[in-house]
C-alpha cells in the first residue's frame, strides 16, 4: 500500500486532497449544466461565427462527462476496500428521495409544474432513469459494489489489467472510433469502477509522482479544449464535444484518471473544512440537476442565462452563478444533514444495537 492510500484513511480521517478534488469536480459539473441546461447550447450552434463569448462558454461548460467520471472513480477508489452496509445504502437512498419530493411538493403548489400521477410515481421511485439519469444509474450501480469487490479480489494484477483494457477497448476506443457502442451508465460505471479499484490495490511508484500528473492532466485538459474549438471552428458539422460528449470518449477518459491521481498526490493533510464542504457535494447535485422544472426554473427564469449571451459580462455572471448554486445548495445539505439525517441515523443505530443485542440474546438462550 502506498503511502499516499495509507494518509487517505488512517484512523478513519480522509486525508482532503480527493476531497478538495470531489468539490472542484462538482463544481465542473454545475459548470456544463450552466451551459447545456439553459439553452446557451443552442444559440452557440446557431451561431454564425465563434464569438468570444461562445469560445468562453464551450470551454466554460466542457466537462460535464469529464466529472461524472472524476466521482464515480472516487468511489472505486474508497469503495474497493469498503463494505457497502444496509446503513450505506439507506443513506444514499433518502438522501435522493428527500430533495425529491421536498423540490417536487414546492414546484407544485407553487403551480410552477402540474401534479400528475406520473409525475408522483417518477418522483417516489429511486431509480426512474438508467440509461442517462445520474442520480438514478449512480443508486442502482452502488447495488454491484459488492459483486465488483468480490471480483476484483478474486483476479490478479495481471488479469485486472487485462480486463480495464478489453473494457476500455470496447467502449471507449471502438465509441471514439465512431463505432456504435450502446451503454447506459450503470455499465460503464462498473468500468470507472474497476479502473479505480486498480489504482488503490496494485500502487505503483510512478503512480505518487504529482508532477507527472499534473502535467499529464494538465495536457489532457488542454487537448480536450484544443478538441472543442477545433471541431467548432473547422468541422461545424460534428459535434465540438465530441471526444468529451459522453463519459466514455477518450479524452473524458483521460483527462478524468490523469485528474484523479494528480489531485490523490497533492498531500495538502486534513482540512475539517474541505471535508466538510465535500461531503455535500453530492447534495449539490441532487438539487440544482433535481428536475426539469427545477432546471427551466434556475437557468432560465431566475439566472436568465439567455438574455446574457450577448453582454460583456457573460462571464462574470456564469463564474458568480456556478459559485452562488454551489454554495446555497452546500449549506441547504448541510442543514439536513445536521437537522435530519443525524438525528434519523442516530435512533436508527440505537434501534440496529437493540435489534443486534436480542439476536445475540435468542441465539445464547
Amino acid at each position: 500500500m502506498s503511502n499516499t492510500a495509507l494518509k487517505t484513511d488512517r484512523g478513519g480521517v480522509r486525508d482532503s486532497s480527493i476531497e478538495l478534488f470531489r468539490i472542484i469536480t462538482m463544481l465542473v459539473i454545475v459548470a456544463h449544466h450552466y451551459y447545456v441546461n439553459s439553452g446557451l447550447s443552442g444559440l452557440v450552434n446557431q451561431s454564425p461565427e465563434l464569438t468570444g463569448n461562445a469560445i468562453f462558454l464551450l470551454l466554460f461548460g466542457w466537462g460535464g462527462k469529464t466529472g461524472i467520471n472524476c466521482f464515480v472513480l472516487i468511489t472505486g477508489y474508497f469503495m474497493c476496500k469498503s463494505k457497502i452496509t444496509l446503513k450505506k445504502f439507506l443513506k444514499l437512498v433518502l438522501w435522493m428521495e428527500f430533495y425529491r419530493i421536498l423540490l417536487f411538493l414546492i414546484f407544485t403548489i407553487s403551480g410552477y409544474q402540474s401534479f400528475t400521477i406520473r409525475g408522483i410515481v417518477m418522483t417516489l421511485l429511486p431509480i426512474n432513469s438508467i440509461s442517462d439519469g445520474f442520480g438514478s444509474a449512480y443508486l442502482a450501480f452502488y447495488l454491484f459494489i459488492p459483486f465488483l469487490n468480490l471480483l476484483i479480489n478474486a483476479m490478479n494484477k495481471r488479469q485486472h489489467i487485462l480486463l480495464m483494457m478489453l473494457c476500455l477497448f470496447v467502449y471507449t476506443v471502438l465509441a471514439t472510433l465512431n463505432i456504435k457502442v450502446v451503454f447506459n451508465y450503470v455499465t460503464w460505471f462498473c468500468v470507472i469502477y474497476i479502473i479505480g479499484s486498480y489504482i488503490r490495490l496494485y500502487p505503483e511508484k510512478w503512480f505518487d509522482s504529482k508532477k507527472v500528473w499534473g502535467f499529464a492532466a494538465l495536457i489532457s485538459l488542454a487537448l480536450s479544449w484544443a478538441s472543442i474549438i477545433a471541431l467548432e471552428h473547422i468541422f461545424p458539422k460534428i459535434s465540438s464535444y465530441y471526444f468529451v460528449s459522453d463519459s466514455n470518449k477518450i479524452l473524458a477518459v483521460a483527462t478524468a484518471v490523469c485528474a484523479f491521481m494528480f489531485f490523490k498526490n497533492l498531500n495538502i493533510g486534513y482540512s475539517r473544512f474541505i471535508n466538510t464542504v465535500a461531503a455535500s457535494a453530492y447534495g449539490v447535485l441532487l438539487i440544482h440537476a433535481n428536475s426539469d422544472s427545477m432546471r427551466k426554473w434556475l437557468w432560465k427564469d431566475t439566472l436568465n442565462n439567455v438574455g446574457m449571451y450577448n453582454s460583456p459580462w457573460l462571464p462574470v455572471h456564469a463564474i458568480c452563478s456556478v459559485l452562488g448554486i454551489y454554495v446555497i445548495c452546500t449549506i441547504i445539505d448541510m442543514l439536513r444533514r445536521k437537522f435530519l439525517e443525524k438525528p434519523f441515523f442516530k435512533l436508527y443505530d440505537k434501534w440496529y444495537d437493540t435489534k443486534i443485542a436480542k439476536i445475540k440474546r435468542i441465539t445464547e438462550e
